[in-house]
């Protein structure tokens, strides 16, 4: 063995070696925006993209996006999970009481704001088409939804309607038509 560690290290003693002709290629590997940011900063247009990257592209997703930023929760969800994320539409946060967001995005209500997002995901990939009717989900704060199948298929997460699911490298995107408010305590 330790006549084949010396073949290992070759290669990493070449590449630390500097010389003169030797370039900074620092800055010109770095990803765009992402000094000082996280994992949610990568650029990859190869791979299938995460329940993140979903939202964002999604049009009718940026009051979600906009609340997943303030809270700094993207880092969280682009890791490996996998993660259902039940995304309300923008019309959803709409149907909302009048100042309801304005209200939950000022920084003293961040930690509500939190609650709601957390509300809004579960630990593994959870495709509508397998809930069963009366079936409870515990969700990433703690809280637990229920899922309700009518008789005509439509399937309900408490009282969501499932629009479509999309899925993604790292869980599924879930689209809903209603904001998931967790129980009162």
């Amino acid at each position: 063995m330790r006549e084949l560690l010396p073949l290992f290290a070759l290669p990493l003693m070449i590449a630390c070696q500097s010389g003169e002709g030797d370039q900074d290629l620092s800055a010109a590997s770095a990803v765009p925006g992402s000094l000082g940011g996280g994992q949610s900063t990568v650029v990859d247009n190869e791979s299938q993209k995460n329940v993140v990257q979903i939202a964002v592209a999604s049009p009718d997703h940026r009051t979600l996006v906009a609340a997943v930023q303030h809270v700094n929760y993207e880092d969280v969800l682009v890791n490996a999970g996998p993660f259902t994320v039940y995304a309300p539409t923008d019309a959803a946060f709409n149907a909302l009481p009048a100042g309801t967001l304005d209200e939950l995005m000022k920084p003293e209500n961040k930690e509500k704001l939190e609650n709601i997002l957390e509300y809004h995901v579960a630990l593994g990939v959870l495709k509508p088409e397998s809930m069963k009717n009366g079936m409870h989900m515990g969700m990433a704060n703690g809280d637990n939804v229920i899922y309700t199948v009518t008789d005509d298929g439509t399937v309900m997460i408490n009282d969501a309607k499932v629009l479509g699911s999309v899925p993604a490298s790292n869980g599924l995107v879930v689209v809903i038509d209603k904001v998931l408010l967790p129980p009162a305590k």
